[in-house]
């Protein structure tokens, strides 16, 4: 594992990333509805004009043919880029057919313009608007830009040579002489001739804002490009960074890559969020997230990548569906207290265990995995020295899920603080209802302090299982000393409770077909820019209130 990784940039073509290519498909559709919706503005332009000069019969003609042929073909761009997703290839395919195509159309419209009109001039023009609005739509190489744009100049030469190629000189030979000595041969290659110098300038205008715009999406590419990982996606944020999904430019697996926030760019703060990766990548337990590697950027952005996981956190769960069966809640604590017994056993404790920091995932074909997340609030049982990364006198942690000596007195937590949010995790996953709530942050400490829970039976209404009841009420005890003894020992007493093994696969399969689509969709919907509630008191230094008057 690098302590460093620099900050690099990539030659992969921007569609060649999953997100690139459905940006690509976007853009290739909007610019095929911005071309129709274009042309059908020249068309009612047209209709409009035939009525009021009394003469719509007369303006359906094959010039107006042409122009309608050319706007359902810039249409067709649209529709074939909409429904699921498109190859890069296939898309490339639409966009090229369909432009060559209306350019042609517009191109021949041309040859029913009257002379006098400049007909020409009239198909530069139409051309020139929807390339442009195509480099600035679509995003494209510049080789790319200039060989299409030169290819869609093709039907504009052909036709202008046949629009002159057989003129009447005769009437313009009175306007212009010079016109009886080129004839109509060289009127018409002069016109080519010209209409090759007007479409030389729409080319370098084309290749000039498509350059310019592919040139910046490298430059936010670059920018979002963290050692070997492209961030693609924010997932969430948390007391200690932002969760972004990301794509490593070598190896296939999914990735998530947490960052510190610029706002908490410190010493302090750098050299926590330093320790909590190589405090967590210390951990191997399969109920425990796994960090692959870490690295700072050159302008000391600090990152590390860790598994991706899908799934959804007991919060969500418990949001949307309710109260949890009481051998699926065996089964899940289970799960997260074999974790903490690891973290524990190396020294470590987690002070954050709340069921937004659960996930349940399907991993390895096993759904309902449980996965310990965010060890942001990790702290050392036995510090291997006298610095203390978390302020003195601090209290940190979320108020539901603190247990009472974490706010009487923040120095003094050890395991047993753990075993504390455990039990409120178990709580709330068995009521779907926190241990204490209140109207502010010292109603709540307060009640963790002072007032003995309400059982989760009379709570839920409802009976529950007395083992796992009595076990959950025994973690939540004020005394740490009459908590279970540790997670390990949280661990087999949930293996002797009565519903233990009876949450089976079968179970959990049922469970996620029928619910992973409204948490999907409830995932979505949710603002998931800022954290949960954190707590962060601080205590040291403080005056004592002056006494009431």
């Amino acid at each position: 594992m690098e302590g460093l990784l620099p900050m690099t940039t990539t030659s992969t073509p921007l569609d060649h990333t999953e997100e690139g290519r459905a940006f690509l498909q976007m853009r290739i559709g909007r610019f095929g509805l911005y071309g129709a919706a274009l042309g059908m503005f020249f068309v009612v332009i047209r209709i409009v004009l035939a009525v009021a000069l009394g003469n719509l019969r007369g303006e359906f003609t094959a010039s107006f043919t042409y122009h309608v042929l050319a706007l359902l073909s810039l249409l067709g761009i649209w529709v074939a880029c909409r429904g699921g997703p498109r190859t890069v290839r296939a898309l490339r395919l639409t966009e090229d057919s369909g432009l060559v195509l209306a350019c042609s159309f517009y191109a021949a419209m041309g040859l029913h313009i009257p002379l006098v009109a400049r007909p020409h001039f009239i198909v530069i023009l139409a051309l020139a608007l929807g390339l442009i609005a195509r480099a600035i739509y679509v995003p494209s190489t510049l080789r790319r830009t200039i060989w299409l744009t030169c290819t869609c100049g093709i039907p504009l030469f052909v036709v202008t040579y046949l629009m002159y190629a057989h003129m009447d000189i005769e009437p313009w030979s009175h306007v212009e002489p010079s016109i009886t000595e080129l004839g109509a041969e060289g009127v018409a290659w002069t016109t080519v001739a010209y209409a090759f110098g007007w479409w030389t300038a729409v080319v370098a205008t084309c290749a000039g804002a498509s350059g310019v715009i592919y040139g910046l999406r490298r430059q936010v590419r670059s920018a979002r490009q963290l050692g070997q990982y492209t961030l693609e996606g924010k997932l969430g944020s948390g007391a200690m960074g932002a969760v972004y999904r990301a794509s490593h430019a070598m190896l296939r697996r999914p990735t998530a890559v947490k960052l510190l926030p610029p706002e908490l760019a410190g010493a302090e703060h750098v050299a926590r969020f330093e320790k909590e990766v190589q405090l967590t990548a210390l951990l191997t337990h399969p109920n425990t997230v796994t960090i692959y590697d870490y690295g700072r950027t050159p302008d000391g952005v600090f990152y590390y990548a860790m598994e991706l996981l899908d799934g959804a956190t007991l919060r969500d769960i418990v949001e949307f569906d309710g109260p949890q069966p009481p051998a699926r809640v065996i089964t899940i604590l289970s799960a997260v207290s074999g974790a903490l017994a690891e973290a524990h056993g190396v020294g470590l404790m987690h002070r954050d265990i709340k069921p937004g920091n659960v996930m349940l995932v399907e991993q390895s074909g096993q759904p309902d995995v449980a996965k310990v997340l965010d060890f942001g609030l990790v702290k050392e049982l036995e510090p291997a020295s006298t610095d203390q990364l978390t302020l003195a006198g601090a209290i940190t942690g979320t108020p539901q899920y603190l247990a009472p000596e974490a706010i009487r007195d923040p120095e003094s937590v050890d395991a047993r603080t753990d075993l504390y949010a455990l039990g409120a995790v178990g709580y709330y996953l068995l009521t779907g209802q926190h241990v204490f709530v209140g109207e502010t942050v010292i109603d709540i400490c307060v009640q963790h302090l002072s007032t003995e829970p309400p059982s989760p039976s009379e709570r839920l209404g409802a009976s529950l299982p007395p083992d796992l009841e009595a076990l959950v009420l025994r973690c939540l005890a004020k005394d740490p000393d009459d908590r279970p003894a540790s997670a390990r020992a949280i661990q087999e007493a949930l293996r002797e409770c009565t519903h233990f093994g009876e949450w089976t696969e079968a179970d959990a399969v049922a469970w996620w077909r029928t619910n992973r689509e409204g948490l999907a969709a409830r995932r979505a919907d949710e603002d998931l820019t800022g954290p949960d509630l954190m707590l962060e008191i601080e205590l040291g230094n403080r005056q004592a209130a002056a006494p009431p008057r």
